[in-house]
């Protein structure tokens, strides 16, 4: 299984940035974030695959997934935050390739454990 952990959430402003981050340890070929926020169901925020980059409409030029293969780390670069986009953010990862923004979670075989982004 990979292992993914996820660092970077915290509190900020409207209109703020953020980025997070997601360690990887193992071997991946398409890799995403998801979000959930309370009392809402879990929903696909963006999926990157060989380059290829997938956004939800909600985050369309506003957040940013990229990944540094070197270091193996996804980053999610949010800007223009609204308190909308408060929620649990987690980043999973599966050994198949994506060619679209993939909506259900379920279709990856290894996820991390959240952190948190609440804006006010």
């Amino acid at each position: 299984h990979v292992q993914l952990v996820e660092s970077g959430g915290g509190s900020v402003q409207a209109g703020g940035s953020m980025t997070l981050s997601c360690i990887v340890t193992g071997s991946t070929v398409c890799m995403a974030w998801f979000r959930q926020a309370p009392g809402k169901e879990r929903e696909a925020v963006a999926t990157i695959s060989a380059g290829r980059t997938y956004y939800a409409d909600s985050v369309k030029g506003r957040f940013t997934i990229s990944q540094d293969n070197a270091k193996n780390i996804l980053y999610l670069q949010m800007n223009s935050q609204k308190p909308e986009d408060t929620a649990m953010y987690y980043c999973a990862a599966r050994r198949t390739a994506c060619w679209e923004l993939i909506s259900r979670m379920t279709a990856f075989a290894d996820r991390g454990q959240g952190t948190q982004v609440t804006v006010s």
